[in-house]
């Protein structure tokens, strides 16, 4: 069997009588396509704030290659190939596509404290910004600067700025939310064609994204794991329909 990519061992984060996430063990498989979803209070940015390093955990143990990296921090874990997204994005809101993802080929390549103007000229960093451009979609924007546009837009620079970084694992923390309806479709579109050397756990409220993208679903409620299984048994679960998606829920 394949090992995991990235995996959770009893992962348990304590803030003080609090514990908002208990004994979660998750695995993800090399190129997977796997959802994290819950109720609101479910824990599932805690637990991804803990797989990145933001938060320590309190017990339990994260591995990512088989390697533990559960002490690392965030930084570290970008390095070693643990990139995510945010539910709002973390833009600088002044700099142009092309300043952005070049700042983020730079970091990739260990001159993260040089400014654009250290890249502009340099071909093999200009052709990287330039595939990334193309494979999200953002061509024709690159001397647009990231509070021009749209939101959807700006959602697909975040992933590519993620992608820039070259990951194994990507985690897309509602990458849908607040995106206009009609931007959904390309949002939506481009995250299905991910390339399938990068395993990927969407954190995601919108069902019809989640049941269209994972083929695994795990379900947190309470901080722990109710359910984890393939997508289409989750979306049967009773269990689940009465926790999350409601007893008369249709997926």
């Amino acid at each position: 069997m394949t090992s995991p990519v990235l995996e959770t061992r009893g992962l348990t984060k304590r803030f003080g009588g609090l514990t908002a996430t208990r004994d979660v063990s998750l695995q993800l498989a090399p190129g997977a396509r796997h959802a994290l979803i819950g109720p609101n209070g479910a824990g599932k940015t805690t637990f991804v704030n803990l797989l990145t390093g933001i938060f320590p955990a309190s017990s339990g143990t994260t591995s990512l290659d088989g390697r533990d990296i559960t002490r690392l921090k965030p930084e570290a874990r970008v390095r070693r190939g643990l990139a995510r997204t945010f539910q709002i994005n973390q833009l600088f809101a002044n700099l142009t596509v092309f300043e952005t993802l070049g700042l983020a080929v730079n970091e990739q390549r260990g001159h993260g404290g040089r400014l654009w103007t250290s890249f502009a000229g340099n071909r093999e960093t200009q052709s990287r910004i330039e595939a990334l451009a193309g494979d999200f979609g953002l061509t024709d924007l690159l001397g647009t600067r990231t509070v021009e546009l749209a939101y959807g837009r700006q959602r697909l620079l975040e992933i590519a700025t993620a992608f820039a970084c070259r990951p194994r694992v990507l985690l897309l923390d509602e990458p849908a939310a607040g995106v206009p309806e009609a931007e959904r479709h390309d949002l939506l579109a481009t995250i299905a064609r991910l390339p399938r050397e990068v395993a990927i756990l969407l954190i995601e409220h919108d069902m019809d994204l989640v049941f269209s993208f994972a083929e695994t679903i795990t379900v947190l409620v309470e901080g722990a794991v109710l359910t984890s299984g393939p997508a289409a048994q989750i979306a049967e679960d009773r269990q689940v329909k009465a926790a999350y998606l409601g007893e008369d829920a249709h997926v």
